[in-house]
């Protein structure tokens, strides 16, 4: 039997933050989880997909992982104990949206970061640094 996967995009990700007919599952670490998420998701990392036969099945489970591909296959298992199921393809890597929840610990680093560049600049009054930056953490495996 050959099961057909619904897929969304991670643009799409946003339309199902708060709903209540909706349950967005995090697949990823709980590690990795910790540092950055969804808002509304929660953490039932791939390894334990079993957990999830807990949950109603009335309710349209959403599913991302780091990069897409441990929701696909968590969404296949899924739907084989008979939940609606959708995958976010490429994961949350390329989630753009602005319902990321990020931990203390991030916080903590962006002020570091602020304060290794205030004393860049001290030091180097006449290095020019960009107003804005991104902060990429990537977790290893």
């Amino acid at each position: 039997m050959m099961l057909s996967i619904d897929t969304i995009s991670a643009e799409e990700l946003d339309v199902y933050v708060g709903r209540q007919d909706a349950i967005i599952i995090d697949l990823r670490d709980v590690e990795e989880y910790e540092i950055s998420h969804l808002k509304t998701a929660i953490n039932i990392p791939y390894r334990e997909i079993q957990k999830c036969r807990r949950l109603p099945k009335g309710k349209l489970l959403v599913l991302y992982c780091s990069r897409g591909s441990s929701s696909l296959f968590a969404a296949r298992e899924l739907m084989k104990m008979g939940y609606r199921v959708k995958s976010v393809v490429g994961g949350i890597r390329c989630y753009k949206g602005s319902n990321l929840y990020f931990s203390n610990g991030h916080s903590k680093i962006k002020k570091w970061i602020n304060k290794m560049l205030e004393d860049v600049r001290r030091i180097v009054p006449h290095f020019v640094l960009s107003q804005s930056y991104q902060l990429t953490l990537t977790s290893f495996n």
